[in-house]
């Protein structure tokens, strides 16, 4: 039955002309009215809006988790770099450590020791292409958020919660801390 309302649909109605489908410019009486396909029609395109609306949002929807996701593993790319380079400095920290107590004893071997200091500032020097700072000097102020107190000390010379010595040397990269620094603080 619906088929055959779908065909009457698409034919010409008496009123029409075959060609283009528009009326001839017969009345339109109280029969146009009785016919029901225009409430079929309103049904019928309420439902393909409703569907329509439908997909568009799914469609808007997925475009949106699309782009988080995009920008959400963009984010995260680009932490994958800093991250391994802060691990990476981390694991040589015991090597710099090392070589600044082996120049700070005493040798007998000038050329030995010679080759150390070259071998220092070279790791030295890598370390600052990588944009790795030095933290905890001495004279400078505490900071919970960089250094690790380890010690109080009374001394007349320096100010209340200034650095009095650095037991071991504290390094980050940018705002991050790879290693606090291990001081000495006034009181």
């Amino acid at each position: 039955m619906e088929e055959k309302e779908r065909q009457d649909e698409t034919l010409p109605g008496p009123d029409e002309t075959p060609e283009t489908g528009e009326e001839t410019g017969a009345a339109e009486g109280p029969e146009a009215a009785e016919d029901g396909s225009a409430d079929k029609e309103a049904d019928e395109l309420g439902r393909m809006r409703k569907q329509y609306d439908a997909l568009n949002d799914r469609y808007l929807r997925t475009l949106a988790e699309y782009d988080n996701f995009r920008k959400r593993s963009q984010r995260e790319k680009e932490a994958v770099y800093p991250a391994a380079v802060a691990g990476t400095v981390e694991k040589f920290l015991p090597v710099v450590d090392s070589f600044e107590r082996a120049l700070a004893c005493e040798c007998a071997d000038a050329e030995f020791k010679k080759g150390v200091e070259m071998i220092y500032e070279s790791l030295c020097s890598t370390l600052k292409d990588l944009k790795v700072e030095e933290l905890g000097a001495v004279g400078e102020a505490f900071d919970a958020n960089l250094h690790n107190a380890v010690m109080h000390v009374e001394e007349e010379g320096l100010g209340e919660n200034v650095i009095s010595a650095v037991l071991q040397k504290g390094y980050r990269i940018g705002d991050r801390v790879i290693r606090y620094a291990m001081v000495t603080v006034a009181n």
